[in-house]
């Protein structure tokens, strides 16, 4: 059974979501000559759809929805809904999250599941389909995914059978992938199966850990367009790919819907002892362990302070071990994963925000972290580090105070000298604020990704591959 965005939401972990649209029987039935028991997208069906639609219909590929962790995702789709644009969401697996995100509620687009383990025959009839529609494709599409060392390949493969079939079923004219590994790699298949051009937004983890540079050179050959979130991921990936796919990389930051955030002066938030806030999954890139050591260091001055760090993740016992040893019980609160709205109300009472980013060790690393350009938006005062591409958000000095990773004694005198300094505070933060209305508003980004998009069928002249 298919389901909406809005239902997701309350349904949480519920198993199952097949495609939303009652009428898919009649559709199919309607498609093709009976000799050829598919119906194919051809040249003219595209031209004249985007003809009379004006705007795309799109599918979004994600690795699972809605994800706490990636509300930046959920605020590209409700842009973009708000543009006029109908989009359809594929995931490829159920959220896990505990903690729902009630912004999901905003979303029309109908939700499809593409996880093998709840599709089962689902995903066996549309294999059938499409290998009897197209043997000649179907077949050479399977030869390409043996070519990639990449894990989970054929799960992958299957899955874009799934979506294949809906994608023509449900005539899409657009697909287009957040994460440069699996979701990725499914829309690529799909594509290599219908022939409907697709596009990818690269983050974080996905660029530098899980996607092969083979893979990697692939996609960005077969893509429409390939998308990043900062320029440092752009260089990246224009190093690592053919040089004649460079014309297709873009950088469009992450975008805020700015009336969710309101601004509060630094000197109207007055809570005793000043709270330092930070945000983030308890991973290693995250540098937490920096934050605690930085906590230890200031009370040894004597400073008067709370930490409250929000999120959760695989390093949570540790780093409570870690609080533990060096006795900041009453200093440093972990307080789990929490509802977005309520995160927001935090960033209005609290004095300072740190996220002291590093490289982990297997060579993850952020981009630029939502959660800082919130806290910015928010009108906190912000610490962090020059990694990835930080640097593009906060100038040190300018918009917030950036020290090397991995300098805790660094950290502490960054955060000492914003809680000796209320004017510095106040002129941190108005700054922090103008940067994100130029540079990170939601609406504006959603247009230069919808442009892009648009620009991808302009330079369609087939659809064949």
């Amino acid at each position: 059974m298919g389901y909406t965005a809005k239902q997701a939401s309350a349904r949480g972990s519920q198993k199952g979501g097949l495609t939303a649209h009652k009428g898919l029987g009649l559709m199919a039935s309607r498609c093709a000559p009976k000799r050829r028991r598919f119906d194919w997208i051809d040249r003219e069906r595209y031209r004249v759809q985007q003809q009379s639609n004006g705007k795309p219909k799109v599918g979004y590929v994600v690795s699972a929805w809605p994800r706490l962790s990636e509300t930046f995702i959920l605020n590209e789709v409700i842009s973009v809904e708000r543009l006029g644009v109908r989009l359809r969401i594929f995931t490829m697996k159920q959220t896990e999250d505990k903690v729902a995100n009630s912004k999901a509620s905003e979303v029309h687009a109908p939700v499809t599941c593409l996880s093998t383990k709840h599709n089962f025959q689902a995903i066996g009839r549309s294999s059938v389909r499409l290998f009897l529609g197209q043997p000649i494709r179907f077949c050479q599409t399977a030869l390409r995914a043996l070519r990639y060392r990449q894990k989970g390949v054929f799960r992958c493969f299957f899955q874009a059978t799934y979506l294949a079939d809906l994608v023509v079923r449900e005539s899409l004219t657009h697909l287009h992938a957040h994460f440069a590994h699996d979701p990725t790699l499914v829309t690529m298949f799909a594509h290599h199966l219908t022939g409907v051009p697709y596009s990818f937004t690269a983050h974080a983890k996905d660029l530098y850990v899980k996607t092969s540079p083979e893979l990697l050179r692939a996609e960005a050959q077969t893509a429409g367009a390939v998308v990043t979130c900062t320029e440092y991921n752009r260089r990246y990936i224009a190093t690592q790919i053919e040089s004649a796919s460079n014309g297709k990389l873009h950088c469009i930051y992450h975008g805020l819907d700015l009336s969710q955030f309101k601004f509060c002066s630094p000197s109207a938030r007055d809570a005793q002892p000043p709270v330092i806030l930070s945000v983030a999954r308890l991973v290693e890139k995250k540098g937490l362990g920096d934050l605690i050591l930085a906590a230890y260091l200031l009370r040894k001055r004597g400073r008067c302070f709370r930490v409250e760090i929000v999120g959760d993740g695989p390093l949570r016992q540790s780093l409570e071990a870690q609080v533990g040893q060096l006795g900041l019980n009453d200093q440093v609160n972990f307080l789990g994963s929490l509802p977005h709205e309520r995160l927001c109300r935090l960033y209005q009472r609290v004095c300072l925000f740190a996220l002291p980013c590093v490289v982990a060790a297997n060579g993850d690393r952020d981009g630029i972290p939502n959660v800082l350009l919130e806290a910015m938006a928010s009108g906190v005062p912000v610490v962090s580090t020059p990694v990835s591409g930080i640097p593009e958000v906060i100038c040190s000095e300018v918009e917030g105070l950036l020290v090397p990773p991995n300098s805790p004694a660094r950290l502490a005198d960054a955060l000492n000298r914003l809680l000796e300094s209320p004017q510095l505070r106040e002129q941190l933060a108005l700054a922090a604020r103008a940067k994100i209305e130029t540079c990170f508003s939601i609406e504006k980004n959603s247009r230069q990704l919808l442009s892009v998009i648009q620009q991808v069928g302009a330079n369609e002249d087939t659809l064949s591959v």
